[in-house]
């Protein structure tokens, strides 16, 4: 998603959900968390916060691109 170590410095603070950290809500101070693909939603008050490692996996993350596909289509 984001690279902290180059654009941190030009953007800011990015408030999100980490992985593998105490993640406290911003609205209400608790700490239980629904996580999904893309977002962290407060079990408390649901507010969604973007998770900062999340990534894509599974089938179908990975498509051809360029010629090739124009071609098939």
């Amino acid at each position: 998603m984001y690279d902290f170590g180059i654009r941190q410095s030009h953007t800011g603070y990015r408030i999100g959900y980490r992985a593998n950290e105490a993640n406290h809500c911003p609205g209400c101070g608790q700490s239980h968390w629904i996580v999904g693909r893309l977002t962290a939603e407060c079990a408390h008050c649901a507010t969604a916060l973007p998770l900062i490692a999340g990534s894509s996996s599974g089938i179908g993350v990975l498509r051809p691109r360029g010629p090739a596909r124009l071609a098939a289509a």
